[in-house]
């Protein structure tokens, strides 16, 4: 695809907090320019990586005020708005595109293990209820559950404004029998930064990266890389940047990367608990790792 939807590089950003572990307004603000400055072509707001779990709705909204605010038109804001209720999930996804989000990402229901037909109109029900585009996300080693390329496509060919999906399962097979069978304009993106050229390599566009809140510029210059048809580069580039993909998911996301961004000097505060921080062990492997990236 030559100009994709939101660009190549995507970022799921993490959720700035005071030391009280309140939210940080301002730091959000700074670290979406600096993520736009660095590379991003949009950011990814209050995602996984953003601890969607413990920020609550009003928060939610607040963090989106923001970083609209900060982002202007310079790049497009996506809100993750998906819950594993189907009614919060809509209520929600309505409030979050009354502040003018671009679009909005829905993770598949997580704990409560939903059929497929559950997923198809889960996804379906929060679709028809917004008037911008939602990008789907698959994850299944924290929803449990997979959707499968089959769920994927059906929503993909019956939902006008569904127009892409994040995959994360790491099934290959899987993600080459969506890009094959997605109508036209329908992206697959790679919600894991380790698997971004595999997946590039079997039609994916781009990645909703992580690693990029650190190594924005490199990460871009690979998936442009690859896009362009330099693939000898885009390798380079990838196996150059696998120690630092792997070290950021030492622990759960986003400890490493809220640790990462502390170690090259932009710091966003630590985690809420149940996350914790890393320990000093874990964070000098990383430190180690920056430093012999050259990020520090």
């Amino acid at each position: 695809m030559a100009n994709p939807r939101f660009g190549r590089l995507l970022t799921a950003m993490v959720t700035p907090f005071t030391p009280d572990l309140e939210l940080d307004l301002p730091r959000a603000g700074a670290l979406a320019s600096r993520l736009l400055d660095e590379g991003s072509e949009a950011l990814v707001v209050c995602g996984t990586t953003g601890e969607s779990p413990t920020v609550f709705y009003d928060q939610k909204l607040e963090l989106f005020r923001a970083v609209l605010d900060t982002v202007g038109d310079r790049a497009p804001v996506i809100a993750n708005v998906g819950d594993n209720c189907t009614a919060d999930s809509v209520e929600f996804a309505r409030k979050a595109t009354s502040l003018g989000v671009d679009a909005i990402m829905c993770v598949v229901p997580y704990y409560n293990k939903p059929p497929q037909e559950g997923i198809y109109r889960h996804f379906r029900s929060i679709a028809e209820a917004v008037d911008v585009p939602v990008l789907l996300y698959n994850i299944p080693g924290r929803c449990v559950v997979n959707m499968t390329a089959e769920t994927t496509l059906r929503l993909a060919n019956d939902v006008e404004n569904i127009v892409g999906v994040k995959e994360a399962s790491g099934d290959l097979a899987q993600i080459a029998r969506i890009v094959q069978g997605a109508p036209e304009g329908f992206e697959v993106l790679s919600g894991d930064d380790e698997m971004t050229l595999p997946m590039m390599g079997v039609g994916c566009t781009g990645v909703i990266s992580v690693a990029s809140h650190v190594a924005g510029p490199q990460t871009r210059e690979m998936v442009e890389a690859h896009a362009s048809g330099d693939h000898t580069r885009a390798l380079s580039l990838h196996l150059h940047l696998l120690p630092l993909f792997k070290s950021l998911f030492m622990t759960a996301n986003p400890i490493m990367v809220k640790d990462a961004l502390a170690q090259c000097g932009f710091p966003v505060g630590t985690c809420r608990l149940p996350l914790v921080p890393p320990t000093p062990e874990q964070s000098a492997e990383l430190g180690r790792v920056l430093e012999h990236l050259g990020l520090l």
